[in-house]
């Protein structure tokens, strides 16, 4: 079985998947100076309920951001299942080209989304990821990573008003009905929804005018399903898209080799 590890800028997803399905799919917040111990117990706890054992996963891969959680996530991986994670990074065989001024740059997150969509719905496409950060990124035909924008993220934004201006509240996102908000909440509640949907369908239209031709639109992310019920813009929505990139970039590169004298419970022979 294949451990997935997602680990974004607010929540690190861990999976299982058993090489037909997913068996499991868990989010904790995500904290650097949790240790890879916490997340041993934690995660042992969850593969108990859905009946799978330690000893049952011999593939690991990690997604990060946070380059800061990598040394934690990287230890659990090796004393607790006796592994050695592979590490999505741009040089690995990602089966496509990475179009940019400087590949290595390019977060993980954005070439995981591009390697998943491609895969399941060919491009030329867009994908946006409702995370910490909003991010556009742009697949060409062939698949290659194009590049794409960055905007701040919905709740990043929520936070940065709240904090700004004295006597704006700190506001929940859902979708308004109305775009005039007759009370300050509501009005809130409307900027926000309705200029990120503003957003999306600005940029998307920028980005078909300036790509040449028309893309389908892919949204992933937590908040994903709530934002595509503004816009008619997204052909799909593929909230998992990012775990599935993992799987798929661990179906394509090698495991590395564990180093014996790390690992915690290997047989003693």
């Amino acid at each position: 079985m294949l451990l997935v590890i997602d680990a974004g800028n607010t929540n690190i997803v861990f999976a299982v998947h058993d090489g037909t399905e997913w068996r499991g799919t868990w989010r904790l917040a995500t904290s650097a100076q949790r240790t890879s111990d916490e997340y041993g117990v934690w995660l042992q706890a969850l593969l108990t309920r859905i009946g799978v054992e330690i000893d049952q996963i011999d593939r690991a891969v990690i997604g990060t951001v946070v380059p800061a959680a990598l040394y934690h996530l990287r230890r659990l991986c090796r004393e607790w299942f006796s592994v050695e994670p592979l590490v999505a990074r741009a040089p690995l065989d990602w089966g496509f080209e990475i179009r940019t001024d400087n590949p290595e740059a390019v977060g993980a997150d954005r070439l995981l989304n591009a390697l998943a969509a491609h895969h399941y719905y060919r491009g030329p496409l867009v994908v946006v990821d409702f995370g910490t950060a909003t991010t556009f990124d742009v697949v060409d035909r062939d698949g290659a990573y194009l590049g794409g924008a960055i905007s701040p993220g919905i709740n990043l934004s929520i936070e940065a008003l709240h904090q700004a201006a004295a006597r704006l509240p700190r506001i929940g996102i859902g979708r308004p009905h109305v775009v005039i908000g007759r009370d300050t909440v509501p009005a809130m509640q409307s900027g926000i929804y309705w200029g990120y949907i503003g957003l999306i369908e600005g940029l998307l239209a920028r980005i078909e005018v300036e790509y040449g031709e028309k893309l389908k639109a892919i949204a992933t992310g937590g908040l994903a399903p709530l934002f595509a019920e503004g816009t008619t813009k997204f052909r799909a929505i593929a909230p998992d898209l990012t775990l599935d990139g993992l799987r798929l970039l661990s179906e394509r590169n090698k495991a590395p080799p564990l180093p014996r004298d790390r690992a915690r419970f290997m047989d003693s022979d």
